[in-house]
């Protein structure tokens, strides 16, 4: 009788909570399935990020910076990345308040400008933003997604036991579809939601972890530091010493750095300079060593004037000073995309991501139909 009234007051959890946030689910979900091959599609779309090869060396961003500005003279350039030998260099322009993301694609050899893109327009830009914000403003829309993914937790757990069989006999029609012929939608669309949600359980339960941890601080924190975590998750850039003796190198410092990041990293898919952006910043660099994922980037910091390295106390460090907790928390983004699998990765992350939006639907319905009965009745 304990276990009965248990079950009924999960199930009404289960539903209320479903009903208030299920259409946000669905969004998210949704969306998510839209962006998951946001990077192939482009590759195969957008001509300009590729560049014939040639058997030269690639333009020193000393030269790149000037040639970027000059097409976003008003804007903050963020970061020279230069890719593989055929892919263009890309000229990033960020800013967080007043918000703006640009990229200028440069021919690497010539430094021809090949186009700039705003990143806050286009089709992979609008669902972004419906994933992260619901089309919201972002004060608004980011906290209304961070709170339907938990709530979606929730749901992913109360399922659970509500789906667990009391027996064998129970448990026959809970793996898998045993439909005889005239078996009633209803009856089909109650097992599609049981059985759908029972196999995408754990991929949901990873989705909804990955997203909280960009969603609250709270939750990132706690994931960090249950993990075995110790450096600080919040990004501070070392501050160079300007009273200090500037460095007698021939070369420029941007490409003093590059240099070396090169010699370091011959193997990289790609290499990011960062300018200072004042006369106290550092020249921020990182090397990443996996083309379509993000984790195993080993970030530099160097002094815009000696051009010492400087070490930090926060996890966007040194590689090789990474331990599990670092290395998972810079996973977050390779894991939710399912990039930390590659192509086949994405593919089933894209998959679970469609039958999690049909979750909304078929419970909707459900509950629809009891709803409708005027007397409590079995399913057929």
């Amino acid at each position: 009788m304990k276990n009965n009234n248990f079950k009924k007051l999960i199930g009404k959890i289960h539903l209320w909570l479903g009903l208030s946030s299920g259409i946000i689910v669905f969004i998210i979900a949704i969306t998510g399935c839209l962006y998951a091959f946001q990077e192939e599609i482009q590759n195969i779309t957008e001509e300009y990020r590729f560049v014939k090869e040639q058997n030269l060396n690639f333009l020193p961003p000393s030269k790149l910076v000037g040639i970027a500005k000059k097409e976003l003279p008003n804007k903050l350039l963020h970061a020279i990345k230069y890719n593989e030998k055929n892919n263009a260099v890309e000229a990033e322009f960020y800013q967080y308040e007043p918000s703006y993301y640009y990229t200028v694609f440069i021919n690497p050899y010539t430094g021809k400008v090949l186009k700039t893109v705003n990143h806050e327009e286009g089709f992979f830009a609008f669902i972004l933003d419906g994933h992260f914000n619901l089309w919201l403003p972002h004060e608004i829309g980011q906290v209304v997604v961070s709170v339907a993914t938990l709530i979606f937790l929730v749901l992913l757990v109360s399922g659970f036991i509500l789906w667990y069989p009391k027996n064998k006999n129970a448990a026959k029609q809970r793996f898998s579809f045993k439909w005889k012929k005239g078996t009633k939608w209803k009856r089909k669309n109650y097992d599609l939601h049981n059985i759908t949600g029972f196999y995408v359980l754990i991929i949901g339960i990873i989705f909804a972890i990955t997203g909280l941890v960009w969603g609250f601080q709270w939750f990132a924190y706690s994931y960090y530091t249950m993990s075995g975590g110790e450096k600080s998750l919040l990004y501070e850039e070392p501050l160079s010493k300007i009273n200090q003796k500037v460095s007698t190198t021939m070369v420029k410092p941007l490409d003093a750095v590059w240099l070396q990041m090169q010699r370091e990293y011959p193997l990289a898919k790609s290499i990011e300079i960062h300018p200072p952006e004042t006369n106290m910043s550092t020249i921020a660099a990182n090397a990443n060593s996996d083309k379509g994922t993000y984790w195993k980037i080993d970030y530099r910091y160097f002094d815009q004037y000696s051009l010492k390295e400087m070490s930090v106390s926060h996890i966007w460090g040194r590689k090789k000073t990474d331990k599990i907790a670092d290395n998972l928390m810079k996973m977050n983004y390779d894991i939710h995309t399912g990039a930390i699998l590659g192509l086949p990765g994405k593919i089933f992350a894209f998959l679970c991501s469609l039958l999690i939006a049909s979750l909304p639907i078929s419970g909707c319905y459900i509950w629809w139909g009891r709803n409708r009965k005027k007397k409590t009745g079995v399913l057929n």
